[in-house]
């Protein structure tokens, strides 16, 4: 089957979803206008995954599309379709997509160019020669080898007067390469630095006029670093829809309407599997994750604090959720719970006879 080219919006349907859901207590939703199972989805299920999703503190948002349309989205506990929100990590796959777009347009010379080609004044005789080996393909995949900088040594980072610099003098605590990561959004901040000098442009400037433009996205600005960088790899803002958009580019091979704003080539390189060792046990692309959930290969975008926009390309499926970064009940793995929520109530909410097998 053909993919369609873009999210075609259900307009009535999403109004009267919105209407019954984003200003009064989660209740299942109704579908006054064409029913899920014209979109290959069973009503009852899917209520059930909303009824769910509706008990999951602090889960504020679910939307769901298949094959190009919104089947249902809804709204939690004072969430709105129209407010943005910090998307945390999932920038991280943003960032990706903006590296595979200078890439395909020459502003980089190979994957395997060492990054001192792009801060050569941070490097000397004292520097660790492993450190020049470090390339940008290491980068994407988190393998870069330097000491971490997220978690509890995040707040030393982003406190420094050069982020850049701080990032580099990080010890090496293994060799580039290889299938083990080393989760760190310094490894990001690196790529954002890179992409600033290969294109002239800031990311900031790069991502809305090669990305978000053409989809009508408006883009906030978020932080930068004393010299300018713009974060790489987090505190971009988007609404549920504009993450579930960006979903969906990936899932049509890179193509908005008449667009090809993304290499298909791209799509498919960053989503194999190139590293199988992490912290949470799935394995990674170039800044997506990537797991079987229901037997089905998933490609996921995730964010701090349960920011998700999940791609399964075997169903036709898109699926974002965002969550409120307060208010979150302790002792609960909120990550765990959303992909419950997918693998046991929105997947098999797809009816067996619209499955490819």
């Amino acid at each position: 089957m053909t993919r369609p080219l873009a999210i075609r919006w259900l307009s009535l349907a999403a109004f009267l979803l919105l209407a019954t859901t984003a200003f009064a207590q989660p209740k299942a939703p109704a579908w006054e206008v064409q029913p899920p199972e014209t979109f290959g989805l069973d009503s009852t299920a899917l209520a059930q995954a909303y009824a769910h999703a509706a008990e999951l503190t602090p889960l504020n948002s679910l939307l769901i599309a298949r094959n190009g349309d919104i089947v249902a989205e809804q709204y939690f506990r004072g969430m709105t379709a129209r407010r943005k929100v910090n998307i945390k990590s999932a920038s991280k796959s943003i960032l990706s997509a903006l590296v595979g777009i200078a890439f395909a347009e020459g502003r980089l010379d190979s994957l395997d160019q060492s990054i001192a080609d792009f801060f050569p004044d941070y490097f000397d005789e004292s520097t660790d020669p492993r450190k020049r080996t470090i390339t940008i393909r290491h980068l994407l995949t988190m393998t870069p080898g330097l000491e971490t900088t997220s978690f509890g040594n995040y707040g030393t980072w982003v406190g420094s007067r050069n982020w850049v610099r701080y990032a580099l003098d990080q010890p090496m605590i293994m060799d580039p390469g290889g299938d083990a990561m080393i989760y760190s959004t310094v490894t990001t901040h690196l790529l954002s630095a890179i992409l600033t000098q290969a294109t002239g442009m800031s990311t900031l400037a790069f991502a809305r006029d090669r990305l978000f433009k053409p989809m009508g996205i408006a883009l906030p600005a978020w932080d930068h670093d004393p010299q300018g960088n713009y974060l790489g790899g987090n505190n971009m803002a988007l609404t549920p829809r504009e993450l579930l958009k960006f979903g969906q580019l990936y899932l049509d091979d890179g193509r908005y309407e008449d667009q090809q704003l993304i290499p298909a080539a791209w799509i498919h390189a960053s989503t194999r599997r190139f590293v199988t060792k992490t912290f949470r046990g799935f394995e990674y692309g170039y800044l997506w994750w990537i797991e079987d959930f229901g037997g089905y290969e998933t490609w996921f975008a995730w964010g701090y604090g349960g920011q998700y926009v999940f791609v399964v390309p075997e169903l036709g499926l898109v699926v974002a959720c965002t969550s409120a970064l307060k208010g979150r009940p302790r002792g609960v793995d909120h990550n765990a719970r959303i992909y419950d929520l997918l693998e046991n109530y929105v997947l098999p909410a797809v009816l067996p006879e619209t499955m490819t097998r």
